[in-house]
């Protein structure tokens, strides 16, 4: 009967132990709109890697989750184009990187089918900032309108698709370039 007891107590603490370590690290995220289309849909859910970025910096072509800056509204998923330092421009529907060195990168960008009806030009980003835009360039709530993302406001970068079944996957990055 000890012996019983003494596995029940070590099943609960290490499901505690368990259950814990899985909130701070993962996080569940359902896809809410049309921003992030045709890569992602309405009602899909993601895990979302909360501690990737404690490890290194966010890096260009990553989606990531995070708290919108303008408002207390649910959280955005949107894909990282803008660095630190560099400034973005879209012109005739295509990106452009400004670096800080003056040279001038059109991103290669193979998870767009629609490009940007409208030009834009963004001002330097700033330390420990992002430029983030939806991949449905035409229906999308970014950094075009809001201005960059902190990184003290993202929350993760989208890790693995759950649900549904048919879109089961990791979630790849691209390096845009």
């Amino acid at each position: 009967m000890k012996t019983l007891l003494r596995e029940i107590a070590i099943t609960l603490v290490l499901a505690i132990v368990i259950f814990l370590i899985l909130q701070v690290t993962v996080q569940s995220f359902i896809i809410v709109g049309s921003s992030m289309q045709p890569n992602f849909q309405e009602g899909e859910r993601l895990l979302i890697n909360k501690v990737v970025y404690k490890f290194r910096q966010p890096e260009r072509g990553e989606v990531i989750i995070f708290h919108p800056p303008t408002s207390q509204q649910a959280d955005y998923i949107k894909r990282i184009i803008g660095l630190p330092g560099e400034s973005v421009e879209i012109k005739e529907g295509k990106v452009y990187i400004h670096k800080e060195d003056g040279n001038v990168e059109q991103l290669v960008e193979p998870y767009i089918t629609e490009l940007a009806m409208r030009d834009f030009r963004g001002d330097k980003i700033p330390e420990n900032e992002y430029f983030v835009l939806g991949d449905n360039r035409n229906n999308s709530n970014d950094s075009r309108n809001f201005g960059p993302v902190s990184r003290e406001g993202i929350i993760g970068r989208a890790w693995l698709s759950i649900w549904p079944p048919g879109e089961w996957g990791v979630i790849p990055a691209y390096s845009p370039g």
